[in-house]
């Protein structure tokens, strides 16, 4: 495909339908801004040849017009000595370098016209460029918050989290048998007996009758 037909058809090319139509939009977009620049390079570079060309030409013309002035001094001189074959001879090859003027004149002519398309096609290559650029970015941050999401609702409703629930039920598990042995190891223990109750009272009525006589010193000092 030549550059002319390719550009062509990038410009015309929706990028929208294109990634819509992709398997994988992440790659189809770095293709379409990769083609987009080595056309654009191409373009440049063959609008570059072209005005290398129309300088070329306009010396090659500059070159003429003062051979066409030649030659007129030449038939001059020619006539002016009764030479009219002479004169005759140098006006033809004046016009004959007049005639090759005129023609590279409408050559560069023709070169200004490719030149403005080019111009033309290179505006518009970079808008389409500057918008694949764009896709791209919100391509790569939508895959970005895609893949995020993924990971969370793996995260989330995947095995290592049933997993780790799975080891917080065992160790609340473990903690209600620590427990229960310990209020186990409480039942059964044998009552107390009637001495061991009485002996308990004795000293509670010595503990009161003490505390009652410090309230009583208290009393008195205060």
């Amino acid at each position: 495909m030549g550059i002319f037909s390719r550009t062509r058809d990038i410009i015309a090319a929706n990028v929208t339908d294109l990634l819509d139509k992709a398997e994988d939009p992440a790659k189809m977009i770095r293709m379409i801004i990769l083609e987009m620049e080595e056309t654009l390079v191409e373009v440049r570079a063959s609008a570059a040849r072209t005005i290398a060309d129309q300088k070329e030409m306009r010396r090659h013309i500059s070159k003429l017009d003062a051979l066409q002035e030649s030659w007129t001094e030449k038939a001059e001189l020619a006539l002016s000595k009764d030479r009219e074959d002479l004169a005759k001879a140098a006006l033809i090859e004046k016009q004959k370098a007049a005639t090759m003027a005129d023609q590279l004149k409408a050559e560069i002519e023709t070169l200004d016209e490719a030149l403005r398309a080019s111009e033309e096609d290179i505006g518009k290559l970079q808008n389409k460029l500057r918008e694949a650029r764009a896709r791209q970015n919100s391509i790569v941050t939508r895959l970005e918050s895609a893949h995020n999401r993924a990971r969370m609702r793996e995260m989330y409703a995947g095995a290592k989290i049933d997993e780790a629930f799975s080891r917080f039920d065992l160790m609340e598990r473990r903690v209600d048998m620590a427990e229960g042995r310990a209020e186990a190891a409480g039942m059964g223990a044998a009552p107390k007996s009637l001495e061991e109750e009485i002996a308990e009272l004795r000293s509670s009525e010595k503990v009161e009758a003490e505390l009652a006589a410090m309230k009583a010193r208290a009393g008195k000092e205060g």
